[in-house]
């Protein structure tokens, strides 16, 4: 059985072995921030919004300013200043800008959740 701690990560991948963030395509830029967005939490589900189906699509431009396609589980939740403010922060490091555009097509559900989402929600006792 999974414990949900050992599914913390206590540092972000390497972009490559041999060349530096600048020099990193936009896949691999794509995919660690996808890994260092794996640090924020839907606060009432306990799981990353990565392994939950939250974050849409990723967008990086040339000055690395970053464009999250993101939604929530629901439209009314109560914490949506609290997971943008947490993305923002993590990001912060490995971007110039950070900017959370809310997206509501195609709904959320849970299906969207990957298996190691699934593996966490089930380490907290959810029957999914």
């Amino acid at each position: 059985m999974t414990n949900p701690s050992d599914l913390v990560r206590d540092q972000l991948p390497e972009v490559n072995s041999v060349g530096t963030w600048a020099e990193a395509s936009a896949e691999e830029k794509k995919a660690v921030l996808l890994e260092a967005l794996k640090e924020v939490y839907d606060p009432e589900l306990m799981v990353n919004i990565v392994d939950l189906g939250l974050v849409y699509d990723v967008h990086i431009d040339e000055e690395t300013n970053v464009t999250l396609d993101m939604t929530l589980t629901s439209p009314a939740c109560p914490l949506t200043d609290q997971i943008e403010y947490e993305t923002q922060a993590v990001l912060g490091q490995l971007a110039t800008s950070v900017t959370v555009n809310w997206v509501w097509l195609p709904p959320w559900s849970v299906e969207m959740i990957t298996d190691d989402g699934r593996e966490q929600l089930q380490a907290l006792g959810f029957m999914i």
